[in-house]
């Protein structure tokens, strides 16, 4: 034995690299699951190394600064800076294709709007909030007016970290925003400040009776014993998978989960395609309207856009009855914090810009559009897109990954395999200790500040107050080759109806106004 131990330690170091090397080899030619290995022993395990990093190597070495998907180099920059209280200047001019498709310009005023005197916007630069007051033309017993026009959108927790949700959370209350639970339920990561717009989806999370369903006596409790919760919303779809279930495996509930969900611990839990508790239009607003009456609160929907059938009956319904939903959140097709299939997230619904002008043309053909919060979520947490949203008629936007970029995401796009090396997405307690919800929250918070603050001085610059007086005719965009440049209303063929508006001071003393004044 002592032989045997003398011969090992006397083999020089570089022949048991060749040892290892021709193990390795012998084993990739035996084996038939990967051809390339079996092909090209050892060698071969080197493509396979490389792909597993092409996309960090392209981010960071090879594509150009406006070129990545969903957030090139300088959005993601912009929104760091923006939440660090950075300079999130850019000098010697743009490098954008100012020439290139859909490009958007707004229309500058000779004369821009000039604030003076005792101006909400001279004391507090970043006073923005939504014009609109939900649930007031239905005389909800609790309406809501956001007091920021831009929020968290639903994300769950569950795919968010506890340290994430209790981030934005605290976040959202330092920036008066208010924050979308997403459809994991009411958790205590929610519950540190912020307002809450409860959003559920056809799991009933939070509020699920025993046999899948919606429990009213939950949604009832729930709203008591958390005033915080100033609005509903109940989701129809997602722009990431519209008409898709999913399955919550076993493996993944924790006590926690399964308490915050109601659900049992370590069972599959299924939410279906379809709701149980209304199966057509009628039906949905029935529900909207008994959730509302039973909780006081506005009550919302959520969804992305395509076939326009049910909305027509929708819009008809409302117009008969004056009976339906407080807000509408039109979500993009260009999928979000969800995962899913490419084929659904890819090509299933119509993109922000589309789905919303078609739905919006609905609702103004019958005279609903001033009854109705038009909230957009779908990639608009820049003040000139946000620009671009509000003068197709939205009243406020809901931001989900930029959320998460403000508060450490760093668009790796391995959200849904647990390993977000941000700590953002992921359920690892390892991961999530990156995180510190003292500092995150202010960056939160920071982002929404400086975007308010910009989208203020833009609109400022178009010659108005506050965005919701932006019009169609204010933003041009480039359409083809013919015609290089077309305003909206040329664009996407309607006039938004102007919203009431009677000043800044008198949306800074609304009684409904909700957040941090």
């Amino acid at each position: 034995m002592d032989n045997l131990l003398n011969f090992l330690s006397n083999i020089p170091w570089w022949l048991w690299i060749i040892i290892a090397l021709g193990l390795l080899a012998l084993r990739d030619v035996i084996q038939r699951k990967h051809t390339i290995s079996h092909n090209f022993p050892v060698v071969g395990h080197i493509r396979y190394i490389l792909e597993s990093i092409g996309p960090e190597i392209r981010q960071y070495f090879v594509a150009n600064n406006r070129e990545e998907l969903p957030f090139n180099r300088i959005e993601r920059g912009w929104i760091y800076a923006s939440a660090k209280r950075e300079n999130n200047y850019e000098g010697f001019g743009t490098d954008r294709d100012i020439y290139k498709h859909q490009h958007i310009f707004i229309n500058n005023a000779m004369m821009p709007y000039q604030v003076k005197g005792s101006h909400p916007n001279v004391e507090d630069k970043s006073f923005l909030p939504c014009a609109k007051t939900m649930g007031e033309f239905n005389k909800r017993k609790r309406p809501y007016r956001p007091a920021s026009i831009i929020n968290v959108s639903a994300m769950s927790f569950g795919s968010l970290s506890a340290k994430a949700v209790e981030s934005l959370n605290k976040g959202v209350q330092m920036a008066g925003a208010y924050h979308n639970t997403g459809e994991g339920g009411l958790s205590p990561y929610h519950s540190n400040g912020g307002d809450v717009v409860f959003h559920f989806g056809t799991g009933y999370f939070g509020v699920r009776a025993k046999d899948g369903g919606f429990s009213m006596e939950k949604m009832i409790k729930l709203v008591e014993d958390n005033p915080f919760i100033r609005a509903i919303e109940v989701k129809l779809s997602q722009g990431a998978k519209p008409g898709k279930g999913g399955v919550l495996p076993g493996s993944k509930i924790t006590p926690e989960i399964a308490k915050i969900r109601g659900v049992e611990v370590g069972k599959d839990v299924l939410s279906p395609p379809n709701h149980k508790a209304f199966s057509n239009v009628p039906e949905l607003i029935d529900f909207v309207e008994s959730i509302a009456e039973a909780t006081g609160l506005p009550v919302g929907i959520k969804a992305a856009i395509g076939k326009l059938d049910e909305w027509k009956e929708l819009t008809d319904i409302m117009a008969k009855t004056g009976k339906g939903p407080d807000f509408i959140t039109v979500d993009g097709g260009e999928g979000g914090t969800g995962a899913a299939p490419p084929s659904f997230a890819d090509h299933v619904s119509l993109p922000w810009v589309y789905g919303f002008s078609d739905l919006y043309k609905l609702f103004q053909s019958k005279g609903l559009t001033e009854r109705i919060v038009f909230i957009g979520s779908g990639k608009l947490g820049f003040p000139a897109k946000a620009a671009m949203a509000f003068a197709m008629g939205v009243d406020c936007i809901n931001v989900a990954r930029e959320a998460m970029m403000s508060i450490g995401c760093i668009q790796a796009k391995v959200c849904h395999t647990n390993k977000c090396p941000s700590g953002v997405a992921t359920q690892s307690k390892w991961l999530q200790n990156g995180i510190d919800p003292t500092l995150k929250s202010v960056r939160l918070a920071q982002y929404f500040k400086t975007f308010k603050k910009e989208f203020i001085e833009i609109t400022h610059a178009a010659g108005y107050e506050h965005p919701c007086q932006f019009k169609m005719s204010d933003i041009e965009l480039n359409v083809d080759s013919n015609n290089l440049s077309s305003e909206l209303d040329k664009t996407y063929k309607y006039e938004k109806t102007p919203v009431p508006f009677n000043g800044m001071q008198s949306l800074k003393n609304c009684s409904h106004l909700g957040g941090k004044r």
